[in-house]
């Protein structure tokens, strides 16, 4: 291939932009820092016929231990700000949404507290439809641009294809800006209820150690009885299962650790397994909500059950 735009790594170690710090290295990997640098790298991909990724805080997202072909993104500088307009946030897709929800705080806004709980970016989050406590993302968000080799189109949340923890965009496609409409509310009441999310996330979860977020999706099986993915996981003796150097959090069972030497391989055989037990305790088949860079085979797995 000849020379690369400026910018542009060889052989990146993603691991460490992953929070459960597992995986190889990117074939090419660039931090755009501006709209048009963005839609530079992806024109630039598509000519070279590379598949795009992005990685953003880290937090749901398993790297295969082969790495990844193609071109990783992590959105930086002009990509990553927050901006306050009247009520509403103007953000950058690679904006840490916990830092979204604080600023929203202390400018008297409310509509967008759960994210203090979601340790993603905005782009992720728009891409997942993030949400938690009962706040959704899809309900405040105004728009987003969303950079693609042939341009950047702005969308609103109709043309999203919003369903459960997922949306409609695809490979290729990269949530550049967005934008929230918010609410004027008490500034010190939005801070308290900042302020008890943070507590009972910490109470609920493990933190300060090598782990990713909720692995498996909230189940709709009748058969669940109402239960979460980690109360089934608990009640079919998940809690604290290890394999290598991986296992189900002894404090909330939905959660997978990297006790310091794992592999992505075996996360994802933590992920069979704790899947596998669930489907023979409760005949529930659990669906992973993690997201995968490279070649991850999360559902040829699941077979195993």
């Amino acid at each position: 291939m000849p020379g690369l735009p400026n910018g542009v790594q060889r052989d990146y170690p993603l691991a460490r932009l992953t929070t459960i710090r597992t995986g190889g290295v990117a074939e090419f990997f660039a931090r755009p820092g501006t709209l048009e640098e963005l839609e530079r790298l992806l024109v630039w991909a598509g000519a070279q016929g590379l598949e795009v990724g992005v990685v953003g805080s880290g937090s749901n997202l398993l790297v295969a231990d082969l790495g990844v072909r193609g071109l990783v993104l992590k959105l930086d500088k002009e990509l990553s700000t927050i901006e306050l307009d009247g009520t509403r946030i103007r953000c950058g897709g690679g904006a840490r949404l916990p830092t979204v929800s604080a600023r929203a705080a202390q400018a008297g806004l409310t509509g967008i507290e759960f994210g203090v709980s979601i340790p993603g970016t905005v782009g992720g989050a728009v891409r997942m439809n993030a949400n938690a406590y009962g706040g959704e993302l899809a309900r405040v968000l105004e728009w987003v641009d969303v950079a693609r080799a042939e341009g950047t189109e702005r969308k609103t949340p109709d043309q999203l294809g919003f369903a459960y923890r997922r949306s409609s965009l695809g490979p290729g496609e990269v949530v550049a800006r967005a934008s929230f409409a918010l609410t004027e509310a008490a500034s010190d009441e939005v801070k308290a209820t900042l302020a008890d999310m943070r507590a009972r996330r910490k109470a609920a979860q493990p933190s300060g150690i090598k782990t990713f977020g909720s692995t498996f999706k909230y189940p709709d099986d009748p058969r669940a009885r109402g239960r979460t993915a980690g109360q089934l996981l608990d009640a079919a003796g998940c809690r604290g299962l290890r394999i290598g150097g991986a296992g189900f959090s002894a404090k909330h069972a939905n959660f997978i650790e990297n006790h310091g030497d794992a592999t992505t391989a075996d996360v994802v055989a933590v992920m069979v397994e704790g899947r596998r037990k669930v489907l023979e305790s409760f005949g529930v088949e659990l669906e992973p909500e993690v997201q995968v860079l490279g070649p991850v085979e999360l559902h040829a797995d699941w077979s195993r059950g």
